[in-house]
C-alpha cells in the first residue's frame, strides 16, 4: 500500500505554486544582497578613483556609480543645514551641510561638510564661519542620506534664523528654502586632517543591509520547505493497527 493518499489537484496546484513564489522571493533576496555588495565595493573604491571634472560627471549621471569630482565655486556661507544627531557616535551631533554655487552653474550644490560630535548637553556644537571667497573642493558626487518621515511637515519652513536643523535630509525641502534648484546629489568632501569635521563617509544602506537580504532569503526558503513538508503532512496514509480486537 502506498504510504500516500492521491491528493486532489487542487492541493498539489497550490504546494507547487506556493513553493515557486517563496522560492523565487528567496532567489530575488540573495540577487539584492549580492547588488548591494557590489555597490558598497564600488564605493569603498571611489574614495581612492581619479578625480573627475564635476560639470562633466553632473552631466552624464549614473544610479550605481559614485564620481569623485573636483568642483570651483563660492558657498552660500550664511546658508548652512544640520542633520541633528545622525549614527556617529554616543554622544549625538550633527552632520554640517551648506550649499555651494558651482562656477557658471545655475543649481546649487549641496556640500556635506563632515559630522562634528556633541558633548552630551544637547546643545549644537560650535561652527565654523565659512569661507565666502572662491574655493575648490573635492569629493565624492552621491545620493544624499534620504528621506525620513518628520512629524509636524517641513521643520525648515518654520525656522527663520540660520543654522537650520532637521532630523532628516530631504532635498526638495532645501531647494524650496533656498528658492533655487539643487543637484540630485550632494557632495561629500574628502577627509582634511586640517578640518573640524569627522569626515568618514558611507554608503547608507543601514535599513536594509546586505545580511538582511540573505536572512530573509533563508527565511523564504525555510517557507517553501514548509509548504512541502506540510502536504507530505497531510497527505500520508495512516498506518492501520493490525491488533486484534477483543
Amino acid at each position: 500500500m502506498s504510504w500516500m493518499r492521491r491528493p486532489s489537484w487542487w492541493s498539489v496546484l497550490l504546494t507547487v505554486a506556493g513553493a515557486l513564489v517563496f522560492v523565487r522571493l528567496g532567489i530575488w533576496q540573495l540577487h539584492r544582497a549580492d547588488y548591494k555588495d557590489e555597490l558598497l565595493r564600488r564605493y569603498a573604491a571611489a574614495a581612492s578613483a581619479p578625480v573627475q571634472d564635476f560639470a562633466s560627471a553632473a552631466a552624464h549621471p549614473s544610479q550605481d556609480v559614485y564620481p569623485r569630482v573636483r568642483v570651483q565655486g563660492h558657498y552660500l556661507a550664511d546658508r548652512v543645514y544640520l542633520l541633528d544627531n545622525p549614527k556617529h557616535d554616543e554622544r549625538g551631533g550633527v552632520e554640517v551641510f551648506a550649499p555651494f554655487q558651482p562656477d557658471h552653474q545655475d543649481r546649487l550644490l549641496l556640500v556635506d561638510l563632515g559630522f562634528l560630535p556633541g558633548n552630551g548637553s544637547g546643545a549644537p556644537p560650535q561652527l565654523t564661519p565659512l569661507p565666502i571667497d572662491t574655493q575648490t573642493l573635492q569629493g565624492l558626487y552621491q545620493p544624499s542620506p534620504g528621506n525620513g518621515l518628520e512629524m509636524g511637515g517641513n521643520a525648515l519652513a518654520r525656522q527663520a534664523q540660520w543654522p537650520k536643523t532637521t532630523i532628516y535630509l530631504d532635498l526638495g525641502q532645501i531647494a524650496a528654502d533656498l528658492h533655487v534648484p539643487l543637484y540630485p546629489r550632494m557632495l561629500a568632501l574628502d577627509p582634511d586632517p586640517a578640518a573640524i569635521y569627522v569626515r568618514v563617509h558611507t554608503l547608507d544602506l543601514s535599513s536594509m543591509p546586505p545580511a538582511r537580504h540573505r536572512a530573509y532569503a533563508f527565511q523564504w526558503f525555510t517557507f517553501a520547505l514548509a509548504a512541502v513538508v506540510i502536504f507530505v503532512v497531510l497527505h500520508r496514509t495512516r498506518r492501520r493497527s493490525n491488533k486484534p480486537r477483543s
